[in-house]
């Protein structure tokens, strides 16, 4: 396998007028008042459930659908957004942005990827990770592609990017086996996936352990991240921001935030951020000065009226 360089991809420019010049669909509340020009909370489609989110560097916040794959966008300032893509029926769970315009969105349990035009709504590309049942959950990105992960088996997936920025031929995938401490578990494992603060290996949590793995993005060599001890229990999406890693501990409705080392070998507990806003977040995204978390509400039955949204937190 070449080496790969690893280069946190910055969030991709929003496209002037998107969420004015399309209807919102769905019941979707009157935005809350604002803070300090953004708003608390971001109203939702009700029966959305949501999962992933990502926000790019005007503001725009995308989120995905675990119903069928709808991506809806929403402005951070004003909570106003609407559905911008009609997803095919295929779930919606982790997502990016890149810096031009395309959304990277895990295909939970049908084992696919999409990567759809945050522009136009439209697909522009289908990749058949794994065989269905294996849930693909969560995507992050980097200088040279996109990598995957998968809470079914042990196994990253990655999509090599050009700098030209064509997206890959099915068969440039690469599949890559995680091994040295990892030990695959019954229930959910690999889940959030981020980068280390240097750029140079991958951070998975395995949410069946509560464990933090540093993954060697060549060999597949996972090693345990020394935090203190402490647990990451109910451990859901990731977010490195420098060297703070934020770890969303879903139905524990908490964020861990942590200082790291530079090669992400290590880290010291900082602070848990919570809220009475939180209703079983499940990732974290980060916009300015503060953080956004959608409320997947797991635990509490879906249907068609159940009202969702997303929460701000001060980073």
């Amino acid at each position: 396998m070449t080496r790969r360089r690893f280069t946190l991809v910055l969030p991709a420019l929003a496209v002037a007028g998107l969420l004015t010049a399309l209807p919102v669909t769905g019941a979707v509340a009157a935005p809350p008042a604002s803070r300090g020009g953004v708003v608390d909370q971001i109203p939702l489609p009700d029966g959305f459930q949501p999962e992933g989110i990502a926000i790019d560097n005007r503001g725009t916040a995308y989120f995905g659908s675990l119903v069928d794959g709808d991506i809806y966008a929403a402005d951070v300032r004003t909570g106003e957004g609407a559905v911008i893509s009609e997803g095919p029926g295929i779930p919606a769970a982790g997502l990016k942005v890149d810096l031009r315009g395309r959304l990277f969105i895990s295909g939970g349990p049908t084992g696919v990827a999409r990567v759809v035009d945050a522009a136009t709504g439209a697909e522009l590309a289908r990749y058949q990770l794994t065989a269905p049942g294996g849930f693909i959950n969560d995507v992050v990105l980097t200088r040279d592609g996109a990598w995957f992960t998968n809470s079914s088996a042990a196994q990253l997936y990655f999509l090599p990017i050009p700098r030209s920025g064509d997206l890959p031929d099915p068969s440039e995938i690469v599949t890559l086996p995680l091994t040295g401490e990892w030990v695959q578990q019954e229930g959910f494992n690999a889940n959030g996936i981020a980068l280390t603060p240097n750029r140079q290996a991958l951070l998975v949590v395995q949410s069946a352990t509560g464990t933090l793995f540093r993954v060697d993005p060549e060999s597949g060599v996972a090693t345990a991240v020394d935090l203190g001890g402490y647990s990451l229990v109910n451990g859901d999406g990731l977010l490195v921001v420098n060297r703070t890693l934020y770890v969303v501990q879903n139905r524990l409705n908490q964020v861990a935030e942590f200082r790291l080392d530079v090669q992400g070998r290590s880290g010291t507990l900082e602070n848990i951020i919570t809220s009475d806003a939180f209703r079983v977040p499940t990732t974290v995204a980060a916009y300015r000065q503060d953080l956004y978390l959608p409320n997947a509400r797991f635990g509490t039955p879906p249907t068609p009226t159940t009202d969702y949204d997303a929460a701000r937190v001060d980073r």
